[in-house]
């Protein structure tokens, strides 16, 4: 591209005259209502991780009870009702309003920085989709507190969860929450596909996208064909419980376990779109902290989708004792154990990495490594578990919470503290404490270990999950009270973490724009970035562009009175198509609340769904209004 008038950010515009017109374009009105219609990635990504975050500690607090309530027999602290309602939220808040959206969160903010583009494709359906998280996560707690929180479990096993053994309006409630979360997750899931395979910084073919960018674009393809199945069957058991339909009773020829197998096919997926973003944080942290390229990137690459598509093929491992063919046993043992195969992998070129570079063992790494071991051991109780013989024997045991304890926090919640301690220079423009976080690290890794490898001990003398209480002498008092001590040690740890953020805050030493000195584009903007992230669209000229040029070379030719956008072609990352970015707007949130009311009404009465359509609508056509733009974009660039 070539400047060809003063509308264009062109060679001869630089320094604070060109930051200045930048920053009177895009950033988003003053005042409360332009902080609502904020249609900046950055800014709605903090909000999805603030939020996030404070789900994470209503959930870990009611952690915290359970194992309260389980640290000596026969104890009255919680009663059946209420500790029923207490593990489903746990487990609900866990997977839909704390374990996906805040991978999606980091997404949100991260992949438009690290492909080098000055926002997110589709930025209002992405504002749209926050609130419809947000709505969704608000309405379930607002229903526990009013003690009418859901309470058969978080996966709600049909006949349990149907109208016969929970009526009252517990599992409806829990229903359309899990619409709100899910409608958020596509939203993002388009919006991540849509800007990575269109909007990477020219020079950025498919061979150099950094690998945590890889994983997103696994997660959003997953997401977007594994979504759709719990989202339809919510709606079933919705349509079941308030409009007599009859799809999970089996005496009317439903199927109860169609629940189970609709439900298992978007939730063991689930397990890997939180997992394989995790992996992702990795892969930038090894190879920043052990100073060389990351070890096998085309290995790693084809082990992220070699997992996406082996997730699909093993949902029914959940079901090995409801009963299934013979030949149905052997598939799905077989699928079980071959997703180790793509972990191990990624686990033999982490390591690599890390011995054949010079690593410096700051904060991040270290939950790295953490990571590492803890999620090695879940993947070893995983294997085992894919045995049927075992399987049957261990099935809804404690060894069972404690293999996907080890699964999902090792694999999931080390990594992502590890992410938030290294990107939040760029988040935040501090650094966070080091000596802090290692304390927060040491004692995050023995607290957790303590809690949770007990608990195989605990299942293998046969505690039942979701009891809960249990009589004296069947030797599992010593072994739940260490369980305990353990969770309290690791709920401290994760106290320290946050408050060592919220301090640094203000107290952190001001970090530059790449105080790690890594080689990602992210790096590359100021820290924290400004509205437009770049002030000229970065070119990439390798897998570690900053190890070749700090800073990179850049294009020019785009417009500053307007908000434009490189769109590049989808192999090579050639320039393709400048194409304005969407202006902020409150229709995104107007339109939320109007799906809010009608979802919230339907639980009471399905007239809401044809008295609350019409206004959906009309917010909608708002949203999508054509507006003539200020200048008509060019076709295409020389």
């Amino acid at each position: 591209m070539s400047p060809r008038d003063h509308d264009r950010d062109g060679p001869g515009l630089t320094g604070e005259a060109l930051h200045a017109r930048l920053d009177e374009t895009w950033r988003r009105k003053p005042g409360f209502v332009g902080w609502l219609s904020s249609t900046d990635h950055k800014e709605i990504g903090r909000r999805y991780i603030v939020t996030a975050f404070v789900f994470l500690i209503l959930g870990g607090i009611l952690a915290l009870l359970m194992r309260a309530q389980l640290a000596r027999p026969d104890s009255g602290l919680i009663d059946p009702d209420r500790y029923n309602q207490i593990f489903t939220m746990h487990g609900t808040t866990m997977m839909f309003l704390f374990a996906v959206p805040v991978m999606d969160a980091m997404a949100v903010y991260l992949v438009p920085l690290m492909v080098g583009t000055r926002n997110i494709s589709f930025p209002r359906l992405n504002a749209f989709s926050y609130f419809t998280y947000l709505a969704g996560g608000v309405l379930l707690w607002i229903a526990f507190a009013l003690n009418v929180g859901p309470d058969a479990g978080w996966f709600s096993y049909v006949p349990l969860a149907g109208p016969e053994f929970s009526p009252g309006k517990r599992i409806d409630i829990w229903a359309q929450m899990v619409t709100f979360t899910e409608i958020a997750a596509l939203a993002v899931a388009v919006e991540i596909t849509a800007t990575i395979l269109k909007q990477r910084a020219p020079g950025m073919s498919l061979a150099r996208v950094p690998l945590f960018v890889w994983a997103m674009l696994v997660v959003s393809l997953m997401v977007i064909f594994s979504m759709p199945s719990v989202a339809l069957t919510s709606g079933m058991l919705l349509a079941d419980r308030t409009v007599g339909t009859q799809f999970f009773n089996s005496f009317e020829y439903g199927d109860s376990l169609l629940w189970q197998h609709l439900f298992w096919f978007f939730g063991h997926p689930e397990v890997y779109i939180i997992f394989l973003p995790a992996a992702g944080f990795v892969s930038e942290i090894v190879q920043t902290f052990s100073r060389r390229p990351t070890f096998g990137y085309s290995a790693i690459v084809l082990a992220l989708v070699g997992t996406g598509l082996l997730a699909f093929g093993l949902w029914v491992h959940h079901m090995f004792a409801t009963g299934l063919p013979r030949l149905g046993y052997a598939f799905y043992t077989a699928a079980s154990m071959a997703v180790s195969i793509p972990a191990g992998i990624q686990i033999f070129c982490w390591i690599a990495t890390i011995w054949d570079g010079r690593p410096r063992f700051a904060t991040p790494l270290l939950w790295v490594i953490g990571f590492i071991i803890t999620f090695v051991i879940g993947g070893l109780t995983g294997v085992m578990l894919a045995s049927v013989p075992i399987d049957l024997q261990l099935h809804d045991t404690y060894f069972v919470v404690a293999h996907f304890h080890y699964v999902l926090i090792g694999g999931a919640v080390f990594p992502l503290l590890g992410a938030i301690a290294y990107w939040f220079p760029k988040f935040t423009g501090r650094m966070m404490s080091e000596g802090w976080g290692k304390l927060s690290f040491w004692l995050a890794f023995v607290g957790f270990q303590v809690a949770f490898f007990p608990m195989h001990f605990l299942g293998i003398l046969g505690m039942p999950r979701r009891v809960y209480t249990y009589p004296a002498g069947l030797g599992w008092e010593t072994l739940n009270l260490v369980s305990s001590i353990g969770a309290a040690a690791f709920a401290l740890a994760l106290l320290i973490f946050v408050l060592n953020a919220v301090l640094s805050l203000r107290r952190g030493a001001v970090a530059g724009a790449n105080p790690w000195d890594a080689p990602g584009l992210e790096w590359a903007a100021a820290s924290p970035p400004p509205p437009y992230n770049f002030p000229h669209i970065p070119v990439s000229t390798s897998r570690t562009p900053l190890w070749e040029s700090d800073p990179p070379p850049v294009v020019y030719g785009l417009r500053v009175d307007e908000k434009e956008l490189v769109l590049t072609t989808v192999l090579e990352g050639r320039p393709d198509l400048r194409e304005p970015s969407a202006e902020p707007t409150l229709w995104p949130l107007i339109s939320a609340l109007a799906m809010t009311a009608m979802f919230v009404s339907s639980i009471f009465t399905p007239w809401a769904v044809a008295v609350g359509t019409p206004p959906i609508a009309a917010a909608l056509i708002a949203w999508f209004w054509p507006k003539n733009p200020k200048v008509s974009p060019e076709p295409t660039i020389e």
